[in-house]
């Protein structure tokens, strides 16, 4: 056994190390394709951050043109939480006798519009992992046909490789480097749904200290 193929295998054995640690295996038992270390909750329910009044009592949000706009806005990543008070406080100020209702109807928009970007986060993480795992298995593959060619009677020392297996060794360094920049993206990507729920939280927060 020629010292190439025993650096070849002692790569391929940290190449699967890295596939069985971090976020690929951190996913919970019940849902394979959730990798994340937090909890998966698919979907959220008002209940959890609202105690105000009752959503449906206040009437369709929607139909509501600036509750609707207000809350698209304080809903969006890109309006900072600093100025989401002043905002509150003009729309209450203009809202008159009907202010408890029409900020019910605020939040209502503000729930659906970050419920909404979140659901559509949490699927696409799944999705990502599923992508992960197939990749993890071709390296796995590739790792096993390098190791495979190296080990043949005509690979006795490093001029005999053939050509195939030296671009089947490249691609599998390419594979696996991709791999791992995912799998640290990902560590990101998971921190999202989160951070949608805290936002959610804060904002439902503020609504009901106006009301």
């Amino acid at each position: 056994m020629t010292s190439r193929t025993l650096t070849l295998r002692a790569l391929t054995g940290l190449a699967l190390l890295t596939l069985g640690t971090g976020p690929v295996l951190a996913q919970p038992k019940s849902d394979p394709d959730w990798p994340c270390v937090q909890r998966k909750v698919s979907t959220l329910s008002p209940g959890t951050v609202w105690t105000g009044p009752d959503l449906e009592a206040a009437g369709p949000w929607g139909d509501d043109f600036e509750a609707a706009a207000l809350a698209q806005k304080i809903a969006s990543r890109r309006t900072p939480l600093a100025e989401v008070d002043p905002l509150l406080d003009a729309f209450a100020d203009k809202a008159g006798a009907d202010k408890d209702k029409r900020l019910t109807r605020v939040f209502a928009g503000v729930f659906e519009v970050i419920n909404g970007e979140r659901n559509k986060v949490v699927a696409g993480i799944g999705r990502y992992a599923q992508g992960q795992r197939r990749m993890a298995e071709r390296i796995r593959e590739e790792a096993d046909q390098i190791s495979a060619t190296k080990d043949a009677p005509s690979a006795q020392d490093a001029r005999d490789i053939p050509k195939d297996a030296s671009e089947l060794e490249t691609k599998f360094t390419w594979d696996r480097r991709i791999f791992q920049e995912r799998s640290q993206s990902l560590t990101y990507v998971c921190e999202v749904p989160t951070l949608l729920e805290q936002r959610l939280g804060e904002i439902a927060r503020r609504i009901q200290a106006r009301l």
